[in-house]
């Protein structure tokens, strides 16, 4: 999720929702979408130019404009480019440690970008508006960088997460890196209030645990065991069930934002250093 108190908001909305509406289907999707999104407009952060990155704008097929920031690899070929999908929470000006890893460490171009309603991006987030989004930020991002859109390796941090393993299991991916990612959304809700029905009730769903099986490639993915917003044990299911090749790093004591540890950028090192040759086709088919 990347916000600490969204669960537990999200608990207590749909527990005030419940008390105060005759039906579950009345303005539900405005509750979830008000509370599992928590965006950070344009101005707030800290949007200082940085003079080796570049403010880069996609159009969305819906007519949303969303922007984004473009850190390329120097000296030569990057190794992989990645597309970097960031959790519900504040927007691109919070991710530029994002940008530091996958471009000065990993030499690897990185796309982070802000879902519609983020930031500098238009519209309002929905769970089917930032899965397009995600589509629109990889097309372009492919077309940029004159490779083939599955050879794009697709990266995210909890909800972001599940917006990338939503992309690998349609269309496949050169590599799929998950960071504090979760089943569902149902799930996490269900992990901090019991007593209510959220399988039942929720409409956001994000369900990775039954897209995942359809992702066939490398899989990396890190989750801290003390984290208290997507529960360790939730990593470790979403994890059992994935194909492999993959693999699992743990961070002892690592909370929800915590996880970029020595142990896990070595990981990270060696993933990128083991992937498959990308597809030495053209750019513009997948």
């Amino acid at each position: 999720m990347g916000r600490r108190v969204g669960v537990p908001v999200l608990a207590a909305g749909w527990l005030g929702f419940a008390v105060g509406c005759t039906t579950v289907a009345d303005g539900a999707a405005a509750i979830e979408n008000r509370i599992v999104f928590f965006p950070h407009p344009y101005p707030i952060g800290d949007w200082t130019p940085d003079p080796r990155v570049e403010d880069v704008f996609v159009e969305t097929p819906d007519g949303v404009r969303l922007h984004g920031w473009l850190a390329e690899a120097d000296h030569g070929s990057p190794r992989a480019v990645v597309l970097f999908n960031h959790g519900n929470g504040r927007n691109i000006t919070t991710r530029r440690h994002v940008l530091e890893l996958f471009r000065d460490r990993m030499h690897a171009t990185v796309l982070v970008y802000d879902y519609r309603g983020y930031g500098r991006s238009t519209g309002r987030p929905t769970e089917a508006g930032v899965l397009a989004d995600a589509r629109a930020a990889r097309r372009w991002l492919a077309a940029r960088t004159g490779v083939r859109e599955g050879d794009i390796v697709l990266a995210g941090h909890s909800l972001g997460g599940g917006v990338a393993v939503d992309l690998a299991a349609a269309d496949n991916t050169r590599g799929l890196i998950l960071e504090g990612t979760f089943t569902n959304l149902p799930d996490v809700a269900g992990s901090h209030v019991r007593l209510l029905p959220f399988r039942t009730v929720m409409q956001a769903r994000l369900d990775s645990l039954a897209k995942i099986r359809g992702y066939r490639g490398p899989l990396l993915q890190v989750h801290g065991d003390a984290d208290r917003v997507v529960p360790y044990a939730l990593g470790r299911e979403l994890f059992a069930a994935a194909n492999g090749p993959k693999r699992f790093v743990t961070v002892p004591g690592g909370d929800h934002n915590n996880l970029y540890t020595p142990e896990y950028v070595r990981a990270l090192d060696e993933f990128l250093g083991a992937l498959p040759p990308g597809d030495s086709r053209p750019a513009g088919g997948r």
